[in-house]
């Protein structure tokens, strides 16, 4: 499959479980100046070593953020066997369950799937999402990785485009799949609001300068100097995850290493406020 075919193929129709999205009404609302943003590695909702399922935690932990935009990486839609083994997991899909009533639309883009149920992206939102699609990004090789892009409804604003990203292992994967998401960004408007967020595993700091020649400025960076240290949780060394902005301006950006997070996920949250 060449490189323009992935992205300039027609996104299929959801499916059970591929994605989702649920609508609460929307009357007249003020226009919306700014957006907090949050990405979040779930870790399948377990410990950084597995050992205990904290999915309950976690989303009490999200909601005390009140982002109005959370971008999730490795997030389950479904699992049968943990399902079985766990009192409290969810009848929902987890992505579902880390909405619950606080992000009144949600879209899912599964990526793996195996025997006992699959696993993705997602993005939470306050505001409508109005399209979603789910592009393969996978190398030949056991790894699924997909780009999930959503197209936003924000009250007094023209569009604005939200990508959650996880990225491969391999740093030869890695700079393709960045090649298919600046491929991806070069497809939009040149005037396009633009938000890419989530888990891109550059531990070689490589991502931001080929980010850079597709118009996309890291948060961090921006406000900082440098990317945000955010794995492994408990002793943060490697700048794993990142948000990029396109025709927006960064106003804050922070590492959520407070309590609880470092219990919650193998890697740190980060949260940023954008002025629209």
């Amino acid at each position: 499959m060449t490189t323009e075919s992935r992205l300039d193929r027609p996104s299929p129709a959801p499916q059970p479980g591929a994605g989702t999205r649920r609508r609460k009404a929307h009357g007249e609302e003020q226009r919306v100046d700014s957006l907090h943003i949050l990405t979040v590695n779930t870790h399948k909702g377990f410990t950084a070593l597995n050992r205990r399922f904290i999915l309950h935690e976690l989303r009490e932990a999200v909601r005390d953020v009140s982002a109005d935009l959370v971008f999730l990486q490795e997030v389950l839609g479904t699992h049968e066997r943990h399902a079985r083994r766990h009192r409290d997991w969810p009848e929902t899909p987890h992505y579902e369950f880390l909405a619950d009533s606080m992000w009144g639309d949600f879209a899912y883009g599964r990526n793996a799937v195996y025997p006992d149920g699959d696993h993705g992206n997602a993005v939470l939102s306050k505001y409508p999402i109005q399209r979603h699609r789910n592009l393969d990004i996978s190398v030949p090789g056991p790894e699924r990785r997909g780009l999930l892009h959503c197209e936003l409804e924000v009250p007094g604003q023209p569009e604005v485009h939200a990508i959650c990203v996880h990225l491969g292992l391999l740093e030869s994967h890695r700079q393709k799949q960045l090649g298919l998401l600046c491929e991806l960004i070069g497809s939009l408007p040149a005037q396009a609001r633009i938000l890419v967020a989530g888990d891109f595993n550059d531990w070689r700091l490589r991502a931001s300068a080929r980010l850079r020649d597709c118009g996309l400025i890291e948060v961090f960076e921006h406000s900082h100097g440098r990317c945000a240290r955010s794995f492994p949780a408990r002793l943060p060394l490697l700048r794993l995850d990142r948000i990029y902005v396109r025709n927006l301006d960064p106003l804050h950006a922070r590492v959520l290493s407070h309590t609880p997070w470092p219990h919650l996920s193998d890697h740190l949250p980060l949260a940023a406020e954008v002025r629209l």
